[in-house]
């Protein structure tokens, strides 16, 4: 049974939450969380600081530096990709899957993306890799040349709707990709101001279109739906158009069933953290949204304390505008002999700030962060140092042991992802191979292997003498592969170097050959060589 048919509600109410949840991880994400929760300063509305404590809103915008760090210590460093050490046609192709995707920047953005919803994807199908429908509808053909190519691609977390197997909720049947298109997006131009005073617009309406790609193992799907706007659903803290499903039209595509020719389906998961009991990730703000509120409330009402009293209000005898000259306001107190002074209030700032020491260092703690990752500690509650007095390659990795943690944790999930990924993508191309007229090679698709680097500085020096200690000081690897290594290239690009390295040994050897002129008589013998005598003939004989 279809997840969305004719008399049905997009998204399905079991998918709002999720959503929810992605919305609200992408405003922590872009600092705009002020817009989705209720201050705690609310509770001051019906006095005369609500208004002041408005205009003092301070945000609190380390959650994007927190999630994009451990993109940048797993990609920081590009990892490398392959199903054979030798330059096989299976390597190639997979080097050249990985080149011409950008999968290095697309996993950086994967992970990252995952950490603010909590669930990524990737998606492998066959199309131009420029978009020529702008030269389709006018009529051109499409530039010479240019062919069809396997594509990988992510998925945003939102337009994905799986539906799971019976006894096994972390399994797919069949995943939906869907999104809401407008028929008539006029009212949606910046040029919208005029074109609401143009005649006959002022009441154009746009109809929303649900577009559905479902997935199954060996075909795709392709479905169209008019909808009508239900209700705004607001429960999970997040405002989510809710639809009503009212008829099937027509896709306009040519096909509207598609096959794939692979035996599974070619859109995998990646969830940033999971459980065994259900397929959807945890992401990486979710915990910390009350934390972050509270650090943002705590702030304003320090700032507010601290402009409040930069200029406090003075008391003592009853005076004039013209003689007492202060900022502040002036309180007369009657006559008494009371010598003037400022009215002070213990605010107890010094609590507050021990307070907001203790709610960032719990931010940091959930992240399973170090401060000092940073390049310094943020809080004084922190005495850690800055991470950066260590020489020793195991000593350095101790101190990062918290967040290399986290990242190799990410890295079980994203691996098996981005694995069975380039195996589809490997397995497509023999598909296509046989089914058209391609330039693409054949060759066995086999699952690669990901060589990961963890992002710290490598003490080659330290590595070095350890390999020669454990060898005897006996060769542990060949020149082309220390090429790949130390200069991160595929093999073609060291074998280059290797052959010109090799060449100019050879010149320098041959160059060095036609200089050598020996100036010593290499014959150890004072008797001079003996002729060789001339061999008798029968008849002298």
């Amino acid at each position: 049974m279809k997840l969305f048919d004719v008399g049905d509600q997009f998204p399905d109410d079991e998918s709002i939450p999720r959503i929810a949840r992605y919305i609200r991880g992408k405003y922590y994400f872009e600092g705009k969380q002020a817009e989705l929760v209720e201050r705690a300063t609310n509770i001051l509305k019906d006095t005369p600081h609500a208004e002041k404590l408005a205009l003092l809103y301070i945000g609190f915008h380390m959650v994007q530096a927190l999630t994009n760090k451990p993109a940048d210590l797993m990609f920081g460093e590009p990892p490398n990709y392959q199903v054979s050490e030798d330059e096989t046609p299976e390597q190639q192709a997979l080097e050249r899957i990985t080149n011409d995707n950008e999968l290095n920047t697309m996993g950086h953005e994967l992970v990252v993306s995952s950490g603010i919803r909590g669930d990524g994807w990737l998606k492998v199908y066959y199309d131009y890799r420029e978009d020529y429908s702008e030269l389709t509808s006018l009529g051109l053909p499409t530039p010479e040349g240019v062919e069809p190519e396997v594509i990988i691609e992510p998925v945003p977390a939102n337009f994905v709707f799986p539906e799971t197997v019976n006894l096994n909720n972390k399994k797919f049947k069949a995943i939906n990709i869907c999104y809401v298109s407008y028929q008539d997006r006029k009212k949606r131009s910046f040029l919208s101001f005029l074109e609401d005073r143009i005649p006959g617009l002022e009441n154009e309406e746009e109809i929303p279109y649900l577009n559905v790609e479902r997935h199954i193992s060996g075909y795709i799907f392709y479905e169209r739906y008019r909808l009508a706007e239900k209700t705004v659903s607001t429960k999970y803290g997040a405002n989510i158009q809710l639809f009503d499903i009212i008829e099937q039209v027509p896709t306009g595509r040519e096909a509207d069933i598609v096959e794939t020719g692979l035996n599974h389906i070619p859109v995998h998961h990646f969830p940033y953290s999971a459980c065994d009991d259900t397929w959807q990730g945890h992401n990486n703000i979710e915990k910390i949204e009350s934390l972050v509120t509270a650090i943002e409330d705590r702030l304003v009402q320090i700032d507010y304390v601290l402009w409040k009293h930069s200029d406090p209000s003075m008391y003592g005898p009853p005076a004039g505008t013209s003689e007492i000259k202060s900022g502040g306001r002036y309180i007369p107190v009657e006559a008494g002999e009371i010598v003037p002074g400022y009215i002070e209030w213990n605010s107890q700032l010094e609590a507050a700030f021990r307070e907001l020491d203790r709610l960032i260092g719990l931010v940091f703690a959930i992240q399973e962060t170090p401060q000092w990752l940073f390049g310094s500690a943020i809080t004084e509650l922190e005495s850690g140092g800055t991470g950066t007095s260590h020489t020793d390659g195991a000593a350095i990795k101790g101190r990062f042991m918290p967040i290399l943690s986290k990242v190799k944790r990410i890295r079980v999930y994203l691996e098996r992802a981005m694995r069975k990924t380039l195996l589809s993508a490997m397995q497509l191309e023999q598909v296509v191979r046989e089914k058209y007229e391609t330039s693409i090679p054949e060759y066995e698709p086999k699952m690669p292997t990901i060589l990961w680097k963890d992002g710290l500085p490598n003490n080659d020096k330290e590595l070095a003498e350890i390999m020669a200690l454990r060898t005897g000081n006996k060769q542990t690897i060949d020149q082309l592969s220390a090429i790949k290594v130390l200069e991160n290239m595929n093999f073609e690009e060291a074998k280059a170097i290797y052959d010109s390295i090799n060449r100019e040994q050879d010149e320098a050897l041959k160059r060095m050959q036609e200089q050598m002129n020996p100036s010593v008589d290499l014959n150890w013998d004072n008797e001079e060589p003996k002729k060789p005598q001339p061999e008798k003939s029968s008849e002298e004989s």
